[in-house]
């Protein structure tokens, strides 16, 4: 059995759904959490790949890249597409969603105040009711956001919707029912719930 330890900081974030990738496949992991930034930057940083987290160490191999670490695992716990087309699908979704946080990631850590009131209003009142207006649809119509069953898409969905929901200072689902109900059974899964159970108290 592969050894597994994550390096990421002390919050869900990026590294979440690499932790509900890990639970759901009940493998056991290190979860190696960093508190100081000071020596993050002197100490940490310039020996990760491209100075960034999260690392996840397999055996003795590092990797990097959360969404290729989970598209990975979900080889393994075979929550990937019956064929090509199918993986496709998989990747639209993911994709989508990397558009979908680089629009919040955009607004959040933006340092420049009078820009960051620009961006507020359209990013509030258009773009995230657009993509999580579509995500809810796709659910909604599918029971699922990918060929109408259980993929690793889901799960690094439900994982990451808590990093979103601290950025923007409000419970990203509350007016989307069909997302809520798929955050219910993502953690519902007896093995994600254990990790919800466990895992250390955190703000985002």
């Amino acid at each position: 059995m592969p050894s597994y330890k994550l390096l990421y900081f002390n919050i869900m974030g990026l590294g979440e759904p690499i932790r509900y990738m890990l639970s759901y496949l009940g493998e056991d992991f290190e979860d190696n959490r960093i508190n100081d930034y000071r020596k993050w930057q002197t100490q940490i940083k310039s020996k990760m790949p491209f100075g960034k987290l999260p690392l996840l160490e397999i055996d003795d191999k590092k990797v990097h890249q959360t969404i290729a670490i989970c598209r990975y695992l979900g080889k393994k716990a075979k929550l990937v597409g019956d064929n090509d087309w199918e993986d496709l699908e998989i990747d639209i979704i993911i994709d989508t969603l990397s558009d979908f946080r680089s629009a919040i990631w955009s607004y959040f850590y933006n340092r420049d105040e009078e820009n960051k009131k620009r961006v507020k209003e359209p990013l509030f009142n258009v773009t995230i009711p657009l993509y999580l207006g579509k995500f809810d649809n796709i659910i909604k119509v599918n029971g699922y956001l990918a060929n109408g069953k259980l993929s690793w898409a889901d799960i690094y969905f439900v994982a990451i919707l808590e990093y979103f929901s601290f950025m923007i200072e409000q419970d990203i689902v509350t007016n989307y029912e069909s997302i809520s109900q798929l955050r219910d059974k993502i953690h519902s899964i007896p093995n994600i719930k254990k990790w919800l159970d466990k895992r250390p108290s955190t703000e985002w």
